[in-house]
């Protein structure tokens, strides 16, 4: 017996094609666009220099702490969802009882039933993984912060540099894991049909790219950043 149709078996493969594809696409395209990533970065990089000429750094590592405890608050959520799904697939018989008494919901066997369960919870626990060794780097910064040297001390560009970096890879890491948690909601339209979850796939890509790319953020942010280096021109003339 076939558990998934011709239809699904496409869904599922514009699916995978759609997360990687895009994921490689943002990262290509980031070498030489300006995205959000990467005008974070900048910014941070701003941010670095200013924390090293003040003399108390409470503030910095406040900010850097709610950074940190935004990313752990993903990774508990994670761990809910999973508990979620696999209760679901443990009762998946009553479950699908559920999803077959709603109007929207196309019909499955038990079979693909379980099998697009067990593709929420692959994509839910590449998302902890992500956000735990997002949490682990934003406490090697934290420790990094502590180390910070004072404004007269050489090297300090060096030392700007490895912070903008890690911070860079921790924020790197939380991104995929929401971007997994993107893509879990064009998988819930699978559900219904896979139609449905073609069009999802699309949808989400679509917003993805705006908001990297084209979001009004993503100018603010840009315009952050002329302004910031117009006052540094200022200052040094």
């Amino acid at each position: 017996m076939q558990i998934f149709s011709f239809l699904d078996w496409l869904a599922l493969s514009i699916f995978v094609v759609s997360w990687t594809g895009y994921t490689y696409f943002a990262n290509r395209q980031m070498k030489g666009n300006i995205n959000l990533s990467r005008s974070l970065t900048t910014l941070r990089g701003h941010w670095m220099t200013q924390m090293l000429k003040r003399e108390t750094r409470i503030a910095d590592t406040t900010a850097l702490g709610i950074l940190q405890r935004t990313v752990t608050f993903f990774a508990s959520t994670t761990i809910f969802i999973l508990a979620g799904l696999f209760a679901i697939l443990g009762a998946s018989d009553k479950a699908l009882k559920l999803a077959h008494a709603l109007p929207f919901v196309a019909e499955h066997s038990q079979g693909a039933w379980e099998l697009k369960i067990l593709l929420m919870v692959l994509i839910f626990v590449y998302a902890f993984f992500k956000f735990s060794w997002s949490v682990r780097q934003y406490n090697f910064a934290l420790v990094m912060f502590g180390a910070a040297p004072e404004k007269d001390d050489k090297d300090i560009e060096d030392f700007i540099r490895c912070a903008n970096e890690l911070l860079t890879s921790a924020n790197n890491s939380f991104n995929y894991g929401l971007r997994a948690y993107t893509f879990s909601m064009a998988t819930i339209a699978w559900f219904i049909h896979p139609l449905v979850f073609i069009v999802c796939n699309c949808w989400v890509v679509a917003i993805l790219y705006r908001r990297e790319f084209l979001s009004k953020t993503l100018s603010a942010m840009k315009s952050a950043d002329k302004a910031i280096n117009k006052i540094y021109q200022q200052q040094e003339l």
